[in-house]
């Protein structure tokens, strides 16, 4: 895992509520800080936007809630009034100092820094339940979810993320958006655009709106494990405009082989990996597991 350290806000003077757009300003001209391009840092400057993403998340007075890419501190603020006990999984050096400032009067707040791509969910909140409430960097919102997904301690989660991507995590099968990465989502839980977000709520503007989405984890109940089906969905979506029986194919699995285990689980041989949705993948995946048998 990578760096990890807990962080003790010194003693100073913290801000009020969520920043607007000239304290955040403030707060990076005075740590000596310029948002950073390459790790996705828009700071979000409306105060309304997190107020309501919270409401959004049902956080209650006492909830565990993992915050993903603090930054200077909007949202993890809008989580303190709503009684949230937060841990926030900061990367970014100067931010994390730079929080310091801002979280002073905040104990309910535990920073880390670390890259919440590696670290340990249940060792950083338990085994749950908990929540996730975050502004995802655009560029890796996918893997952080997929990767809290996984850690199976999270009851909900409600993150704000690029609409493009938003809209794919929630389209289903005859979706224009619907892709490898729809299904794999859907195979951990539940996915909802459940807010639009303008592209004038964050500094530095970004040139895209966002939207912000609710994920409802499901167990999985079927019989091939979710990692045999989500290694499956990549390859299927790597030549998606290619039928599955030759997508599929390997030295090990030859076409006939798909095309058998297409027709066990009950699908058009003829059939693309767009043409599927989840309970068809699962089908598919399970048949092929089987047919070696």
């Amino acid at each position: 895992m990578g760096r990890l350290a807990v962080v003790l806000p010194p003693a100073g003077a913290a801000l009020t509520g969520p920043p607007t757009a000239p304290e955040v300003r403030r707060l990076l001209a005075a740590h000596g800080l310029a948002p950073h391009k390459r790790r996705g840092q828009n700071f979000v400057v409306d105060p309304n936007t997190v107020r309501a993403m919270v409401r959004r998340a049902d956080v209650r007075a006492g909830d565990v809630v993992a915050e993903i890419g603090p930054g200077l501190g909007a949202l993890t603020l809008a989580l303190v009034e709503a009684g949230a006990r937060v841990v926030a999984v900061e990367v970014d050096a100067g931010l994390v100092r730079a929080l310091a400032e801002v979280l002073a009067d905040s104990p309910e707040v535990q920073v880390v820094h670390a890259d919440a791509a590696e670290v340990e969910w249940k060792a950083l909140v338990g085994a749950g339940p908990a929540k996730l409430v975050a502004n995802l960097p655009y560029h890796m919102a996918t893997g952080l979810v997929l990767h809290a997904l996984e850690s199976d301690v999270f009851e909900r989660l409600e993150v704000m993320v690029q609409r493009e991507v938003g809209e794919r995590w929630a389209a289903r099968q005859g979706d224009d958006r619907y892709s490898g990465t729809s299904v794999k989502v859907a195979a951990y839980a539940s996915a909802v655009v459940d807010g639009r977000v303008s592209r004038h709520a964050f500094l530095p503007e970004p040139a895209v709106d966002s939207v912000t989405v609710r994920l409802e984890p499901r167990p999985w109940q079927a019989a091939v494990p979710r990692s045999e089906l989500v290694r499956l969905v990549d390859v299927g979506f790597q030549q998606r405009r290619k039928r599955l029986r030759n997508a599929l194919a390997t030295d090990a699995c030859p076409p006939s082989r798909v095309e058998t285990a297409l027709q066990r689980a009950g699908l058009d041989p003829g059939s693309r990996a767009e043409e599927l949705d989840l309970a068809a993948w699962t089908r598919l995946a399970d048949a092929l597991a089987t047919s070696g048998r």
